[in-house]
């Protein structure tokens, strides 16, 4: 059950006073990511109701807090958070559009007709890390609920042939594994070559973070940058494009830059849909 402890009372020094600018207004979007206006939490909305957001953290600690001028802070600047407007169907063919024959879906694939929650198939989808999950769910959550399939995350292949071997896959359950920075010569690479099945299909992306299997065009900046050996990536990166955010909240900034296949580079999208072929292959269950 969520908590409804609100916190410090941020109303009274949010109202305005006369001649006061009113503040922008940012719809409260499931993965915004905002701060509370005393510094003391900071999350991303997984809830939004008629007087009151719930935020979580990158511990997955949530909050709730009510809705109310100058509550938060929004890259550093004060925002009123709005309940977001209800979405409006999309035209057949138009993007994000799922309601319907003729719709597409982020995917860049012909929505399904609407029909009953399916139970899902023995096969699976594993993925690296819970980015990974996340980029796969934003853009072919809804092919993978049409079909079935459920993606699950791995925190790390270091353990990769045991958790193959725990799965037992055979010619009706099979087991597809997207791994990244699957290149010659990487660890991953090594990691891989020691499952053997024919019931088992591990692709990869040249990517050393799935970050990077966004075009940068999305973000507005050229080029991911290069990250000298032995530095952290993702702090590498936030550093060069001057990103002053967590890497919890900077992804969250990054996932919500994307809204469809487009917005993907080739490489990440080829690997994706051929997981979901091999699984999805006549005689899997």
């Amino acid at each position: 059950m969520r908590s409804r402890h609100y916190g410090p009372d941020v109303l009274a020094e949010g109202r305005r006073r006369p001649g006061q600018r009113e503040l922008p207004r940012v719809a409260a979007e499931r993965g915004l990511v905002v701060e509370d206006r005393a510094g003391e939490f900071c999350g991303a909305v997984v809830f939004c109701e008629k007087d009151a957001v719930t935020l979580e953290d990158r511990h997955g600690r949530r909050r709730v807090f009510p809705l109310s001028p100058a509550a938060f802070l929004l890259e550093g600047k004060p925002v009123m958070l709005v309940r977001p407007a209800p979405a409006k169907p999309a035209g057949p063919g138009g993007p994000g559009t799922t309601g319907g024959p003729g719709g597409r879906t982020a995917s860049g694939s012909i929505a399904a007709p609407p029909s009953r929650a399916k139970v899902a198939k023995a096969s699976r989808i594993y993925v690296e890390g819970r980015h990974d999950a996340e980029l796969v769910e934003k853009i072919w959550g809804d092919d993978l609920r049409d079909v079935g399939v459920v993606v699950e995350y791995l925190e790390g292949i270091d353990d990769l042939p045991a958790i193959v071997a725990d799965f037992a896959p055979d010619s009706a359950r099979r087991l597809g594994v997207l791994v990244d920075h699957l290149v010659t010569g990487s660890k991953e690479t090594r990691i891989a070559a020691q499952v053997r099945s024919p019931h088992v299909l591990i692709v990869g992306h040249p990517f050393i973070d799935v970050w990077a299997a966004v075009k940068p065009s999305v973000l507005g900046i050229g080029a991911w940058p290069r990250v000298p050996p032995g530095q952290p990536w993702k702090e590498g990166v936030l550093a060069a494009i001057g990103w002053r955010q967590e890497t919890g909240a900077a992804w969250q900034r990054i996932l919500r830059s994307v809204t469809s296949f487009a917005d993907l580079e080739p490489e990440f999208l080829g690997r994706v849909e051929e997981l979901i072929d091999f699984v999805t292959a006549p005689g899997s269950e």
